[in-house]
Parts: structure tokens; sequence; C-alpha cells
């Protein structure tokens, strides 16, 4: 069994040692404005199942110089997945997103639900845990301490501090979980098609609805054989072609 983890931690570790260096390799490319060399290199660290914001970021400038629309914007969203308040990231989808053609107003959320899903959506579900982990050891060590402190302002201090990392914690536990729940409700998906007809029925002989073009980002809500029913930001809902947009949750 040692063998085995040796060998793991060994393949692991040669292969991030080994990315780093495309990584690298692939920024020295972009930076010689030789962008279709540096999305293969990119691309090829994606091929190894190791994911990060970076990597998506870089992947989505490399696109973004090409004047590539959809896949600028959809690499953005992806890096986006992994840090959902990086600037630089929002900072650079925005500009992307001035390439595109339809001009799609959101519904605006009101009162608290729109406070509550900007709380939720400042972490990934990860980071939610780990913030819900050091919250617990925080507790413990200041309830260990009221335990065993002999001074009265001491102990008063230490477990009313130890409760409140305990609630933290628990907050973020229940943040965690609702960051899940959202991000597992929503099935977010870039169009990739030039022009894509949105029918208002899952075949091709069905009305037009509406026409959508590269880069507009869909909520994919249902899916019937090549067909998958997309809500828009605005909240039109129509029929799509599975082949004219590509899944975003999709690692």
């Amino acid at each position: 069994m040692k063998h085995i983890i040796y060998i793991l931690f060994f393949f692991f570790g040669s292969l991030t040692a080994q990315n780093e260096t495309v990584f690298e390799q692939a920024n020295a490319l972009y930076n010689d404005a030789k962008f279709d060399e540096a999305i293969a290199k990119y691309e090829s660290i994606l091929e190894t199942k190791q994911h990060s914001a970076e990597v998506y970021y870089n992947l989505a400038n490399a696109h973004y110089k090409l004047n590539n629309i959809a896949p600028s914007i959809y690499y953005y969203e992806k890096a986006l997945q992994l840090k959902p308040e990086d600037k630089d990231i929002l900072n650079n989808r925005a500009y992307a997103k001035k390439m595109t053609v339809d001009a799609i107003q959101a519904v605006p959320q009101l009162g608290l639900s729109r406070f509550f899903n900007k709380v939720t959506n400042a972490l990934t579900f990860d980071n939610w845990a780990r913030l819900a982990i050091v919250m617990m050891v925080l507790f413990i060590v200041l309830f260990l301490m009221y335990y065993f402190t002999n001074g009265t302002q001491s102990k008063r201090v230490s477990f009313i501090l130890s409760f409140v990392f305990l609630f933290l914690s628990l907050s973020s536990v229940g943040l965690a979980f609702q960051k899940q729940a959202l991000d597992n409700k929503d099935n977010p998906a870039i169009v990739f098609a030039q022009k894509s007809e949105v029918k208002t029925e899952p075949n091709s002989d069905g009305k037009d609805a509406f026409v959508l073009h590269e880069g507009t980002k869909v909520l994919v809500l249902d899916t019937i054989n090549d067909w998958r029913k997309i809500k828009l930001l605005d909240g039109k809902i129509g029929w799509i072609n599975a082949k004219d947009i590509k899944m975003l949750n999709n690692f």
C-alpha cells in the first residue's frame, strides 16, 4: 500500500512540475504574441485534468487577442468559477463581452435575495468549507482556553469569542451547502455558434423564438435529445441545438 501511495505521490508531483513548466512556456509564447501556440500549451495543461483560474484566465486572454469571442468569454467564466471575485478576470470578461452582438439586460435581484446571493457567491464551495474548518479550530482553541484559564476576565472573553467562531463556522457550513445548491441548480453555457436560431419547441421545425450569437451566456433548464431548453438573463426561454453551446460546468 505504501508503494502505491509513493508512486501516486511521485506521479502527481511530477505532473504538477511538468505543468508548471508548460505554463511558463505558454506564458512566454503569449508574451511573444504567439497566441495560437500559447493556446495549445494552455490546453495541454487542461488535458491532464489539472485546472486553475490562472490557466483559464491566460487561455481566455490568448483567445481575446485573436478576437475569438466565444472561447474568450467561456474561459473567463471558467476562471470565475474558481475565483469568483477576481477583479482582473471580471474586468477582462467585461471587455470581451463588448465584442458580443446580443445586448441582454439581466432581471435585477432585489432586497435580501440579492445580498444573500452575493455573499454566497463570494467564495467557492471548497473555500467556504475551508473557512468553516478554520473557524471550528479557533472555536476549539478558545473553548479550551476558557476551560483551562483561571482568570475571570480571560474566561469571559475566551468563552464569548469561542461561540462567535462557532457561529461563524456553522454559518460557513450553511453557506457552503447553499453555494453547492446554487451551483447544482445553475447550469450555464456559452453560445459558440456564430448565429443560432432558438426555437419555441425542441425540433428544427419549431417556430423561431429569437436569435442568439456567439459569446452569449445562457442557463440550461432541460434536455430533450439534441436540444437544450435555455433561459436568458432577461427571462426569455427557448430551445437551442446542443451543438451551438458549450456547458460551463464540465471540467
